[in-house]
């Protein structure tokens, strides 16, 4: 018997092997392998009885040895690897080693699965509002016509798109701390109790602790947690008992989309607006479409929430092609916060006189603040008044951020760091220095301005130790300090009852970005980091602070006028071309030499110009924003149409041609559906 294996290489081909000496080999598991001069990794995803066609069966190499002892994948696994392969343009292979847990053995687990699903009783009682959304959930036909929406959210070339029938999809939309949670959970408790399985999706780690300890409460054994930070064991076990059906509802960030549950029956997408659902690297899925396609498969239902919907939800709800369940209060007590917008021009230092009155109003009440500032280290640019020079990177084309902590200033990118010089490197002027001001500046502000109150930073520094960040949250909760500041791991979806101000610090660091998402990310990040304010009292208090107290994404959040921003936005959107009423491909090449990437950009220009149709276009070539990322310089290309197909096609035969005479010294990333053009 030959086997079929796919690698996780940027190859699409599958390679035929010969079973190995003991006949362990088999359709779902995983093998080692001579590929060319190596030994890798190869999943084996077919079976045949005979050497492919025009190949002498002792050319076929054999397999070395095999992995695991039973299948951890399945058909299922295998066809959602060769459709985001297929629509992704990646490695059938890559897709797979994205999906399957790395670990190479199972640590021991008891299955603890009942006989029955023994769910929790909970004393909540919902709201009408709620009532209607979980009606509407567990109906057996969506409101409105979910065709469109698929093409807007689980797009591709036509032929991809065919499904056995369409799932149904809602959006549970409602400001912050409505209920939308309780909703979740309720639909799960209902699929469960049918016998289906779900899956609910949490934007990033740092969330998943709090919605795992409401669903563990809930569901006990027959729930579990799956994310990036466990080791390759532990997540392989949980992917076994998972695959065998020991477990029946699954919580996680990206990655958990493709746990291999039994009978899905829901998905669940929290904080559907959030950009971590989209992947950084190849395969660059969105976990958004691969559950449309999950669902889609099984004809199960998706649901999906939050209080700032992306751009492109919000058109398909105001369509009519995505079904919108609204929670317009809060059921805690609690009350819209009063938002207030602080220019900063003239203030001296990271807090306005009106933001440090507040803070010390809040503490005389025995409340709590969240200060806010999505900017990590103590300031972030170094730059000359005498000659102009700045401090930048010497392995990419961004500025150096300085750590105080450290000592150092240090590249976010690429990890260079270097002692910051006590005069200008260019004209020796003594007038150098940093500027702007990140989590660390605030942190030394806020102390030195409160000494008697405790103060906890909350950013990608400070909680790199495994388990901090949940230890700092845990003791926020209990009341044990009193000023947490820190980036958006402390602006989305928790929940803190003891919270009265949150304060944004700088509110325009996103607007500066070249990307035409900016406005959306700063109107959202302002109304979700403000819906931690005021949840259990009706006397929230928000202050924005910002040097554009005019921009329109500040002035809608601040005035909770989410229907005048998106209004406005789609506007803009349509006016301009981008999505959701167009689509687009980003090509992204990049090189150790600046002349071959300007080489390879300019073939691939060539070849897309001539496979486009007329009615799209490309924005290109050119240098990406961030022209150059750990000594490679990059280049991009920007394909827009407004129909995925036409360009996907081209975009497929372009990428063919160009391999036939690569660069070789030259990688080319493709981005199908980009959330950030950076």
């Amino acid at each position: 018997m030959y086997l079929d294996l796919v690698f996780d290489v940027p190859l699409q081909q599958r390679f035929t092997y010969a079973q190995d000496e003991k006949g362990e080999a088999a359709l779902g598991k995983r093998v080692m392998a001579p590929f060319g001069r190596r030994e890798l990794l190869g999943y084996v995803i077919g079976e045949r009885e005979e050497a492919p066609e025009g190949v002498a069966p002792e050319a076929i190499k054999k397999i070395r040895r095999v992995v695991d002892k039973e299948a951890i994948f399945g058909t299922e696994e295998i066809e959602l690897a060769l459709w985001m392969a297929s629509y992704y343009l990646c490695g059938t292979g890559e897709a797979l080693a994205t999906m399957i847990p790395s670990g190479r053995r199972e640590t021991g687990s008891e299955s603890l699965l009942d006989e029955e699903v023994q769910i929790a009783e909970t004393a909540l009682a919902l709201s009408d509002e709620q009532r209607h959304a979980l009606d509407a959930i567990l109906g057996t036909t969506a409101a409105g016509d979910s065709t469109e929406a698929a093409t807007m959210l689980q797009p591709g070339p036509k032929q991809e798109q065919a499904s056995p029938q369409r799932p149904s999809m809602f959006y549970l939309y409602g400001i912050t701390g409505s209920g939308k949670t309780e909703v979740f959970l309720r639909a799960a408790e209902a699929m469960l109790a049918a016998g289906k399985s779900v899956i609910y999706l949490v934007p990033e780690i740092a969330l998943t602790h709090q919605v795992e300890e409401a669903v563990q409460r809930r569901f006990g054994p027959v729930a579990t947690t799956i994310h990036s930070a466990m080791t390759g064991s532990a997540r392989l076990t949980e992917w076994g008992r998972i695959r065998r059906g020991e477990v029946r509802i699954v919580v996680g960030p990206r990655s958990a989309v493709f746990a291999p549950v039994q009978n899905l029956g829901l998905i669940i997408i929290d904080e559907e607006h959030d950009g971590s659902y989209k992947s950084g690297n190849t395969p660059r899925y969105h976990a958004r479409q691969v559950a449309f396609k999950r669902c889609a498969h099984h004809g199960a239902t998706l649901v999906m929430g939050s209080a700032t919907p992306s751009a492109e939800a919000w058109k398909l709800m105001e369509e009519g092609t995505i079904t919108r369940l609204a929670l317009s209060r809060r059921l805690s007590g609690g009350a819209p916060p009063n938002i207030k917008i602080v220019d900063l021009s003239g203030t001296e230092g990271c807090l306005s006189d009106e933001l440090k009155e507040e803070i010390r109003e809040t503490a005389r009440l025995g409340r709590q603040t969240i200060l806010f500032m999505n900017r990590r280290g103590f300031s972030y640019f170094y730059h000359c008044r005498q000659c102009g020079y700045e401090l930048t990177c010497k392995h990419c084309s961004v500025s150096l951020t300085y750590h105080k902590q450290l000592g150092k200033a240090v590249c976010h990118y690429c990890g260079y760091s270097v002692v910051p010089p006590r005069a200008c490197p260019q004209c020796g002027s003594l007038e150098a220095g940093f500027a702007g001001f990140g989590t660390e500046m605030i942190e030394e502000e806020v102390q030195r301005t409160f000494p008697d109150l405790r103060v906890r930073r909350a950013d990608a520094d400070s909680t790199s130790k495994k388990g901090s960040l949940r230890e700092t949250l845990d003791v926020f909760r209990a009341g044990g300090i009193d000023i947490l500041l820190g980036t958006q791991m402390v602006a989305k979806g928790l929940n803190f009852p003891g919270v009265r101000l949150v304060g944004v610090v700088l509110a325009d660091t996103a607007l500066h970005l070249p990307d035409f998402r900016a406005a959306e990310r700063t109107f959202s990040l302002i109304v979700q980091v403000a819906g931690r304010a005021g949840r259990y009292f009706p006397d929230g208090r928000v202050l924005v602070q910002t040097f554009r107290p005019q921009d329109p994404a500040i002035t809608y959040a601040c005035s909770a006028d989410i229907e005048g921003f998106y209004h406005h936005e789609l506007t803009q959107r349509k006016d301009l071309g981008f999505p959701p009423y167009t689509r687009l491909i980003r090509i992204t090449v990049r090189s150790k030499q600046a002349e071959q990437a300007d080489q390879a950009i300019q073939k691939l220009a060539g070849l897309l110009k001539r496979e486009l149709p007329k009615d799209s276009d490309i924005l290109g070539p050119a240098d990406c924003p961030i022209s150059i990322i750990a000594g490679n310089y990059r280049k991009q290309i920007i394909l827009r149409g407004h129909a995925m197909t036409a360009i996907h096609r081209a975009v497929q035969r372009a990428i063919s041609l160009y391999e036939e005479k690569k660069i070789s010294s030259v990688y080319v990333e493709i981005d199908v559906d980009p959330v950030q053009l950076l």
